[in-house]
Formats: structure tokens, C-alpha cells, sequence
């Protein structure tokens, strides 16, 4: 029925179409009939005329409208220009949403320039210059900004060799941290002149206090900057001669005692006096370059870790909290010379003992409260074990000649990770800074170098506290043997002296040094030529602590 009605209304169509068709012959022949009579002309001519005639008035009223149309900016200019007046009004609907707002973006062209060109971000990607801000501090230029869209600040991390070189500087020269909020905000910090090259004074008490954690040294802006805590870590320093690693670790022991609260120093100096500003609060201090001394240490605090975990051990067994142990830092400056042998098989033979007992010591006894930090000045691939090496969680290289040479400090796969600075670039000159890797970051510091007066009240009173503790201990057989070797003025005193000190009259030499042990709690130490006996810093530092 549809289809019917369709069909009428075309032939209806046709039919309207037919008729005005012929009108308009009709009306056309009578108007060139009129033309022709009143000019005379021939029918040929006056066809002629008239339709140059219309072509004409026609070509003029196009013009005339062209003209009009240009004037009120309404030409629509061809299918051609309306699609680029759209995409030039509303890119959005042409390119789509990324493409357009890339287009209305005003990119800041340094940053743009540089990252595009590092290849941080992609050649068809910008740095808003709307979300960029630039701040001048006291050592450089900081630029705080958004990367695009699908990039993140690890992708300018990865590529700060690359950044640095477009700046015009050294990778030394540059600084990149991660904001909290955002993983595609980030904040660099370019430096005016290479870092370090001023001095920064050393902290006070209270700057060493307030950190969050303990602090090394200061960073490029003269930050402290540091590690968070020392606790089931250890630390690795290499670097060459005379590049500042005892200041350093001086001015860490230094941190250590002002932030770190109660612990028990063990300290081996193998340059003689590099560390003697602290032996008289050490539990154990010896200066000494010889490897059976080295080994005697490490015996001593692996036999303390056994005892710990013991405790460990039966305080799980039993249900119980587990014991709190007061913590242990072992430090060792110059460590390489305890590793070297003489070539011949005894040499190897005890190196090898050496370097299993020390890997034991650095892996094992971090649960345990003993940390452990070695220093040497010649990071060399064979300066220190291998198996020793690898137990590090912290990591610090001072300035070496080469790449090879800072791997062995700070690992063989150092420069595979995120941004790495290679301390084959470090100013010889400027002694005290290093790099610092710790949990996967690299950092730039300067060592701090404390005047002998701050360094000598800090020892002052730790020893006071130290003195305190004893002195307010309550009464027990070790406060006794303590007081009874102070009084003789001894540091040491041989099992069969001290046990009838003490009420113990058993006649049998191994019996009586079997109950000394068990009413002080501290295992006998074996002095020279083989004699039992008991020190007075370890009977202090059983003391003190519940080890």
C-alpha cells in the first residue's frame, strides 16, 4: 500500500515536471519572438544574444554575491576549507582528545627541548609550561613539572646522563627527586657549578637530631642526607688514598653516638690512629694491621651473635617476646690488609678461613643486632672477597680511577641500575664525597669533618653515660668483678684470680672457670700465652646490656 502511494506521487511529480517544462518553452519562445520583432534581428542572433545575455547577468550576480559573502566572513570556501576551519576551532572532534589537547598546550620549550631531545618523553609529547615551576636556590636551578601523559618520573631518572648533556653539564650537576602525590611529578635540580664546590659547615646537634635517620654527609644543596636506619645493614666504603674515607667514618661514628642512642663499638684501626678518638668508649678498640688480630675480632662477635640467637631460639620455644638486643657496630678501617696473604698455602689457606668467618659475620649477624662496616683503600677485584662483598646492603664509593674499579665497591651490576653516578667522575680534589647506594638509589654526599672539640664532648659524654649505668647497676657478682678490677686498676684479670674474688673455691681450675662463667654471664677471654681470664670492657658491657 506504501509502495502504491509512492509511485502515484512520483508519476505526479513527472507529470508537474513535463508541464512546467513546457511553459517555460512556451514563455521562452514568445519572449525571443518579442525581441526579435523589436530588434529586427534573425532568429539564429537573437538566440544568440539572449543567451550571452543570461550567461552574463548571471556570471555578474556570482560575483556580486562572492564579494558580499567575503565581506560578512561567511565564505564557506569549499569543502577543503570548512574541514581545516573545523580542526582549527575543534581539534578535538578532528584528531581526537590527546591530539587536541596537545595542540592547545603551551609547552614550556626548555624543558620540552631537553626531555625531547634526551628522549625522556616523546618527540610528539610537551612539557606544559602552565605546570612548571621554577624556583632559584642558594647552588642552582629547580624544576618542578608534570611529564605527559603514559610517562613517569622514573622515565627522566633513566635518562638524567642524556638530560645533563642537553643542560650543557655533567651528570654530577644534576638532581632528581620524586614527589609523594604523583608518579609524573617530578623535581630537578640543576647546579650552577660542579657540587661541592663551596663547603657546607657542619651540622649541630640539633640539625644531627632532627634527622630521620642517621646522616652522612650533606647532599648537593647542603642537605644532610643519610641512611634511614642501621639496623640489619651493613656498609662497604672504597676509594682511593687520601680521598677522605676516615674523615668520613669518623664523622658517621660521630652521628652515630648523638643519633643512634645506645650501642656497643667495636672498632679495628688499621691505620693506627685513624679512629683513636673513640677508644676509650669503644667495648673493644685495637690498632693494629695484623690479620690474626682481624680474625680474633670477627671470632668474638660471631661467638656473641650464637649466644644471641640462642636467646632467639628459646624465648620462641617458650612463647615468649623476642629478646631485645643492644645494638653492635664493628668497624674496620683499612679491611683490604686483613684479606692479603703472603702467596703460599698457609697464607691462602687463612685467608680463606678469614674471609668465610668475616662472610659469616656480615650475612648472619645483622638479625642479631651486630652491624658491621669495612672500609678499604683499594677497591681493587681482589682487595676484599667476593662472598664478603656481596652481604652489603649500603654501599659507598669515593673517587677510583674507572668504572671497573667502582664496581667492585658498589656492585658489578651498579651501573645497570636507576640513574647511576660514576665516582670515576668525582673532583680528586675535593676530599669526603662519595656515592652513596642504599635501597636502590644513588646519592652524592660530602662527609662531614667535625672539629676535634664537638667530637671530643660527644665522646665525653657517652662516657659519662656509659660510667652511670655501671655505677647505678644493682648489685650482682658482675657489678663485683667490676668494681674489684677497677679498684686494682686492671683490665684484665686470669680465672684463677678472680673466682675466689668471688666466693668460688672450687680447687679444679676448669670447674671453678666453669662456674665463673655461669654466675657472670660472660664467656672467659684467652689472653696471650693461652691464660683464661676476664676483661673489664667486656664485664662493663654485659653491664649494660642484656647481650
Amino acid at each position: 500500500m506504501g509502495k502504491r502511494k509512492q509511485q502515484v506521487s512520483h508519476d505526479e511529480d513527472l507529470y508537474g515536471q513535463a508541464a512546467g517544462a513546457i511553459g517555460g518553452l512556451v514563455i521562452s519562445f514568445g519572449i525571443l519572438a518579442a525581441i526579435k520583432d523589436k530588434l529586427g534581428l534573425s532568429w539564429p542572433v537573437t538566440v544568440l544574444v539572449t543567451a550571452g545575455s543570461l550567461v552574463f547577468l548571471g556570471y555578474l550576480a556570482w560575483r556580486i554575491r562572492s564579494a558580499a559573502r567575503r565581506w560578512w566572513g561567511r565564505e564557506p570556501g569549499g569543502a577543503k576549507t570548512a574541514a581545516t576551519a573545523l580542526q582549527q576551532e575543534a581539534p578535538a572532534a578532528a584528531a581526537g582528545p590527546a591530539e587536541a589537547a596537545l595542540e592547545a598546550a603551551v609547552a614550556h620549550p626548555q624543558l620540552t627541548s631537553a626531555l625531547v631531545t634526551a628522549g625522556a618523553i616523546g618527540r610528539d609529547q610537551v612539557i606544559k609550561a602552565d605546570e612548571v615551576t621554577i624556583e632559584q636556590v642558594k647552588t642552582g636551578t629547580v624544576y618542578d613539572f608534570l611529564v605527559p601523559p603514559g610517562r613517569t618520573y622514573a622515565d627522566v631518572e633513566r635518562r638524567l646522563g642524556q638530560v645533563a648533556g642537553v643542560f650543557g653539564v655533567t651528570r654530577l650537576h644534576l638532581t632528581l627527586a620524586r614527589s609523594r602525590d604523583s608518579e609524573r611529578r617530578a623535581r630537578l635540580l640543576v647546579l650552577d657549578e660542579p657540587p661541592f664546590t663551596k663547603p657546607f659547615p657542619a651540622p649541630s646537634r640539633r640539625e644531627i637530631e632532627a634527622f630521620e635517620g642517621i646522616p652522612f654527609g650533606h647532599d648537593v644543596t647542603g642537605q644532610l642526607t643519610g641512611v634511614p636506619t642501621f639496623e640489619k645493614a651493613s656498609l662497604l666504603v672504597g676509594g682511593m688514598t687520601q680521598m677522605g674515607k676516615t674523615t668520613l667514618i669518623n664523622g658517621i661514628i660521630t652521628c652515630l653516638l648523638i643519633a643512634y642512642g645506645e650501642f656497643d663499638l667495636y672498632l679495628l684501626d688499621g691505620k693506627f690512629c685513624g679512629l683513636t678518638r673513640y677508644a676509650k668508649i669503644a667495648t673493644r678498640y685495637e690498632a693494629s694491621d695484623q690479620p690474626v688480630v682481624f680474625e680474633s675480632m670477627v671470632n668474638e662477635l660471631n661467638d656473641l651473635s650464637e649466644r644471641r640467637y640462642s636467646k632467639m631460639q628459646e624465648a620462641i620455644k617458650n612463647r615468649q617476646p623476642a629478646p631485645k638486643f643492644r645494638p653492635v657496630f664493628f668497624i674496620v678501617d683499612e679491611a683490604a690488609d686483613f684479606f692479603a696473604n703472603d702467596g703460599s698455602n698457609e697464607g691462602k689457606e687463612d685467608t680463606r678461613r678469614i674471609a668465610e668467618s668475616t662472610r659469616g659475620l656480615v650475612a648472619k649477624c645483622l638479625e642479631s643486632g651486630i652491624s658491621t662496616v669495612l672500609l678499604t683503600q683499594r677497591p681493587a677485584q681482589n682487595a676484599i672477597p667476593v662472598m664478603v662483598r656481596d652481604q652489603f646492603l649500603y654501599r659507598m664509593c669515593m673517587y677510583v680511577a674507572s668504572e671497573g674499579t667502582a664496581k667492585v665497591a658498589l656492585g658489578d651490576t651498579y651501573f645497570e641500575t636507576v640513574a647511576p653516578i660514576n665516582p670515576a667522575l668525582l673532583n680528586p680534589d675535593i676530599k669526603g664525597q662519595g656515592v652513596l647506594f642504599a635501597n636502590g638509589r644513588s646519592t652524592l654526599l660530602r662527609g662531614f669533618n667535625f672539629k676535634d672539640e664537638f667530637v671530643w664532648d660527644v665522646v665525653d659524654e657517652v662516657q659519662d653515660r656509659q660510667q652511670k649505668a655501671v655505677e647505678t647497676a644493682p648489685p650482682s657478682p658482675l657489678k663485683q668483678a667490676i668494681d674489684l678490677m677497677r679498684d686494682k686498676g686492671v683490665e684484665f684479670m686470669p680465672t684463677p684470680d678472680l673466682a675466689p674474688a668471688l666466693g668460688i673455691t672450687e680447687s679444679d681450675p676448669a670447674e671453678a672457670g666453669k662456674k665463673l662463667n655461669k654466675l657472670l654471664g660472660v664467656p672467659s677471654y684467652r689472653a696471650a700465652k693461652g691464660v683464661r681470664g676476664y676483661r673489664l670492657a667486656d664485664l662493663t658491657t654485659a653491664a649494660m646490656s642484656d647481650s
